[in-house]
């Protein structure tokens, strides 16, 4: 596995535990990271995702919500609202990071936390958001040049 799909899985895993235990420090997601191996640099992006996450949740959730069809925010599974959060972030910051390369890797994390229909789920939405931020197109283009 890749050390940014650790950061990403890395991500996911802090916020969730944030939810469930209302302890957003540093040190309380840090100390999860302690019973998993990784590298520090895995940690080290996994930490610019929960900070970027932390900081921009309101505007996150809102995109997550605007992409939803017939669906809340307060119903997804803290798992699959995780997932979407972290790659609603990337997409908000594009930057080396092709667009759909953060789509996979969303798709990938849903799938082994929450099964097949997660990562369609999280597919489904994500797909939306990058059209919703304008960054759809930059992930079709990818698509069909490695096709």
């Amino acid at each position: 596995m890749g050390v940014r799909r650790k950061a990403r899985e890395l991500a996911v895993q802090a916020l969730y535990r944030m939810e469930l235990t209302g302890d957003g420090s540093a040190a309380g997601w840090e100390e999860l990271w302690q019973h998993f191996e990784s590298t520090l640099e895995a940690r080290r992006f996994a930490g610019e995702l929960v900070r970027g996450v932390i900081e921009e949740r309101e505007t996150l959730d809102d995109l997550v919500s605007r992409a939803l069809e017939h669906w809340s925010v307060a119903r997804l599974s803290r798992v699959d609202l995780n997932v979407l959060r972290v790659g609603s972030f990337e997409l908000r910051h594009p930057g080396e990071v092709p667009t759909a390369v953060v789509l996979d890797e969303a798709i990938e994390i849903a799938r082994r936390f929450g099964g097949d229909e997660a990562g369609q789920f999280v597919n489904g939405v994500l797909d939306r958001i990058a059209e919703i931020l304008g960054v759809r197109e930059q992930a079709r283009a990818a698509r069909s040049a490695s096709s």
